[in-house]
């Protein structure tokens, strides 16, 4: 029988078969030695048979002679010879029949021995028979246990072939979904493209239609302010310092602690991120995640928007004013920058070419010039007259705020993710020192004497988010940043002394921004509040 893997039950079919092949071969062996044997046992029984009647044979022949020899004594006349004669004769046959019966005897015992030698042989072959029944009711078991596995494996099979099928019809019916859907998403791909193109043209309209508007309120404002001016020179007026948003030159002898909070105003429709006041004062910028830069005015008692600022596509994430506030600066989390112009709100540039959200945004000393920091690890220049980036820095780290070192912008100090201050020299091709801190910088403000990082320490404190930004007063001798249990902390620069700490926020408190006369602060959180601090 030919044994190959045909199936999981040959090999086991095969070892049955030789079995009982060697089985068959054994049982006709011993049905030869029984045989032998019963051969063996008929003739031993003849040969006693034969035995026996020699010796009766023999028994009446030795009569026979006795009888002859007592009467032998009373014939010698005349019959001597013949008598003589015929005892030997019998004497002859009596000695072939003794040796006869010698024979018989040998064979007989031959036969015996022969005959126990059967009898152990054939006990040995009935224990081997014995054993190899006992292994063939084994084999037949697991025979039958197999065969019961092997039909258990081939329902398994059956079913798993029919899974098999529903899975490759799954398959089939998936496969064709997927090509539709995907011819699908290639024409949603094209409509959405199509759209975009319309809507930024239909948003250069907007932008367009925006600008006239701006451009006759503008106008409307000059006509006023002339108003105004033809007005005051007509009618002298005295100004006094109660106001304590006067426009008067941007110098603070000394700066007031806050105490108390005097205007809240929600400024956006979701979380403000960034505020900042322009140099002289007169403006408060805000930045949200709304995408807007809005402008504000709260030199009076109450509060007045002056002006919202659109064109960014993602959340404001940082403001700042040129030395002249006739450009403003917000950087973006849609990986741009742009400016405005803050007297008609205008849109003049847009600075691309960062590959991450960009987190911080600087005038340098040079209304032309930008440097922006972004989480794509770099730091770019801009030349604004070229609309193009000069020079781009590989700071190796995410840059979550910059600031620059002095007037004439000649260093740039930039704070990064992997915990490290770094001093870049913008006159040269190499990067300067760097400073290692116990934790992620969020946050540069700049003194004249110092410069501080927000991840202080105090009573309760901890910062909120990445972004959350800590000002100096103008004096140098506070500093102020927001927590993230909704707190404003002021500390002494001088002592390290915890001054104050403001509680009106309701959720974490990300920006501030001191009024650059000294005498209030402004700070903005998450829950789109602004709030403005004064010390009455």
């Amino acid at each position: 029988m030919a044994w190959g893997r045909s199936g999981s039950g040959d090999w086991r079919q095969h070892v049955y078969y030789s079995l009982r092949e060697r089985n068959k071969k054994e049982y006709e062996n011993i049905s030869d030695l029984i045989q032998l044997h019963n051969r063996l046992f008929e003739q031993s029984e003849s040969s006693k048979t034969e035995v026996l009647q020699l010796t009766l044979q023999n028994e009446k022949l030795r009569q026979e002679n006795t009888q002859l020899l007592s009467r032998g004594g009373r014939r010698v006349e005349g019959g001597g010879s013949r008598w003589s004669v015929r005892v030997m004769s019998l004497e002859q046959k009596v000695y072939k029949l003794q040796e006869e019966l010698t024979d018989l005897h040998r064979k007989k015992s031959d036969n015996s021995q022969q005959l126990v030698e059967l009898n152990q042989c054939l006990q040995g072959r009935d224990k081997i028979v014995a054993v190899k029944e006992n292994k063939l009711a084994e084999y037949e078991s697991d025979l039958m246990i197999l065969r019961e596995e092997l039909a258990s494996k081939e329902t398994a099979l059956t079913d798993v072939q029919a899974i098999n099928q529903v899975l490759r019809d799954e398959y089939q019916t998936l496969n064709l979904a997927f090509t539709a859907l995907e011819e699908k998403y290639r024409k949603e791909k094209e409509e959405n493209r199509d759209l975009i193109d319309r809507w930024m043209a239909q948003k250069a309209k907007d932008a367009e239609k925006l600008n006239v508007e701006n451009d006759s309120i503008l106008k409307k404002r000059q006509m006023i302010v002339e108003e105004q001016l033809k007005e005051a020179a007509r009618e002298p007026k005295l100004v006094t310092m109660d106001d304590k948003f006067a426009c008067t030159p941007p110098l603070c002898l000394m700066a007031l602690l806050p105490a108390k909070a005097y205007h809240k105003f929600d400024a956006h429709d979701g979380e403000v991120n960034s505020v900042c006041f322009s140099p002289q004062g007169r403006i408060l910028a805000t930045g949200g995640v709304d995408r807007k830069l809005k402008l504000w005015d709260i030199s009076h008692s109450t509060v007045e928007a002056k002006g919202i600022l659109t064109g960014s596509n993602a959340g404001v994430t940082a403001i700042d004013f040129d030395a002249e506030e006739s450009l403003i600066l917000g950087a973006s989390n849609d990986f741009a920058s742009r400016v405005w112009t803050v007297v008609d709100h205008r849109l003049r540039h847009t600075l691309t070419g960062h590959s991450g959200k960009v987190m911080a945004a600087r005038f340098l000393s040079e209304s032309a010039k930008v440097v922006t920091g972004s989480h794509d690890r770099t730091l770019k220049i801009w030349d604004l007259r070229s609309r193009a980036c000069i020079r781009t820095i590989f700071a190796g780290s995410s840059c979550n705020d910059l600031v620059p070192s002095d007037s004439a912008a000649t260093t740039i100090i930039s704070g990064h993710f992997d915990k490290k201050i770094r001093f870049w020299d913008t006159r040269t091709e190499q990067s300067a020192n760097e400073v290692s801190l116990q934790g992620k910088i969020t946050s540069l403000c700049l003194s004249s004497e110092c410069f501080v990082t927000s991840f202080h320490r105090g009573d309760g404190f901890h910062v909120g988010a990445d972004y959350t930004r800590a000002t100096f007063s103008p004096d140098a001798t506070y500093v102020a940043v927001g927590s993230g249990d909704g707190a404003v902390y002021i500390w002494n620069v001088n002592t390290g002394k915890l001054e104050k700490t403001l509680r009106e926020h309701s959720s974490c408190v990300v920006a501030c921004a001191w009024h650059p006369n000294g005498k209030s602060l402004v700070s903005c959180d998450r829950a789109k509040k602004v709030i403005a601090w004064s010390d009455f």
